[in-house]
């Protein structure tokens, strides 16, 4: 009687707090453990080739997931190519000419078909793929909980209007985690995979011509590589001294004005995060701890599960 009442009780909670109730609890780190036995070591094992040809990969394919989870759920919708019929997410503004790492999906996609025919999603290989790059640069690991499915939509409009932008306010940042249902403290922490990864001088130019609350000589070091008008596509590491290493090193640049981008100063300008930044830049235990709790909070983000969407064969297209 008692573990009727509290089924009942739990349903009717789903009920008032929506889908992404019922979809958490679809989820399991074990989702394959009978159906694709091998999938932890496929995509270990394409991550590891693909790092190691290129140590920039591990941050793009934790951006794509990032990018992919906070347009209507971690549901691959980014993967997904336009054509002359469909218009995807691939070249939203915070996607085109900088999202990429398309191809290491398409492999593991690939070598998963091949083991386990029509099995496993391109929303869960994306998953375990952000996480396997980010160990491989030395970033912590954490459980993926698995079962997400892909969607047969994606939205290029909500691409461009719910992904935040690097010119963002601390308040914007705050509100826009908010509706991903991501708090303060997630917030800051994911913002520490700019430890790893690099950006576009367009996206950072206004800051070192403009912004006042930025290191003079850092200022001088960027703008070499990224003229007052032309380079847009010039690159820069988002962490100046350890770009291919997942560490707090993001933090310790915001406490002395290094933060490349707008939206990393932010975090450290006097506002709410500076305890917490600061925090961070001495305690890289906690900074890791708290990644990983997020990066789980965020692959929550309004799976597809069950019978919904489907299981693509090509992450690209709609079966």
């Amino acid at each position: 009687m008692v573990s009727l009442s509290r089924n009942l009780i739990l349903a009717f909670l789903c009920v008032l707090l929506g889908f992404v109730c019922f979809s958490n609890a679809q989820l399991s780190d074990n989702f394959y453990g009978t159906s694709c036995r091998n999938l932890q070591t496929i995509v270990r094992n394409a991550m590891i080739q693909a790092v190691r040809r290129e140590a920039r990969l591990g941050a793009s394919i934790l951006r794509l997931f990032f990018h992919d989870c906070f347009v209507n759920g971690c549901d691959a919708s980014i993967l997904l190519d336009d054509t002359s019929t469909f218009t995807g997410e691939k070249n939203a503004n915070p996607n085109r000419n900088s999202a990429r790492g398309y191809e290491v999906i398409d492999t593991i996609k690939a070598q998963v078909e091949s083991a386990c025919p029509n099995v496993v999603s391109c929303a869960d290989i994306l998953a375990l793929a952000a996480r396997q790059g980010t160990v491989l640069l030395g970033g912590p690991s954490w459980a993926v909980p698995l079962g997400r499915r892909d969607a047969r939509t994606a939205s290029q409009s909500a691409a461009n209007t719910q992904i935040p932008a690097p010119f963002s306010s601390l308040s914007t940042l705050l509100s826009m985690f908010s509706a991903k249902g991501l708090n303060a403290r997630d917030m800051t922490a994911l913002s520490g995979s700019h430890t790893i990864g690099q950006a576009r001088c367009t996206t950072f130019r206004n800051r070192i011509y403009n912004d006042t609350n930025i290191d003079t000589q850092f200022a001088a070091t960027r703008r070499a590589g990224c003229p007052a008008s032309g380079g847009d596509a010039n690159l820069a590491p988002l962490d100046i001294q350890t770009p291919n290493r997942f560490d707090n090193d993001y933090y310790q640049n915001l406490v002395v004005q290094r933060g490349l981008l707008h939206s990393d100063q932010e975090l450290f300008n006097g506002g709410s995060q500076d305890a917490l930044v600061r925090s961070y830049s001495t305690n890289v235990a906690s900074f890791r701890s708290d990644f990983a709790a997020a990066m789980v909070k965020m692959g929550n983000i309004s799976p597809l599960t069950g019978t919904n969407g489907e299981i693509r064969t090509n992450c690209r297209a709609i079966n």
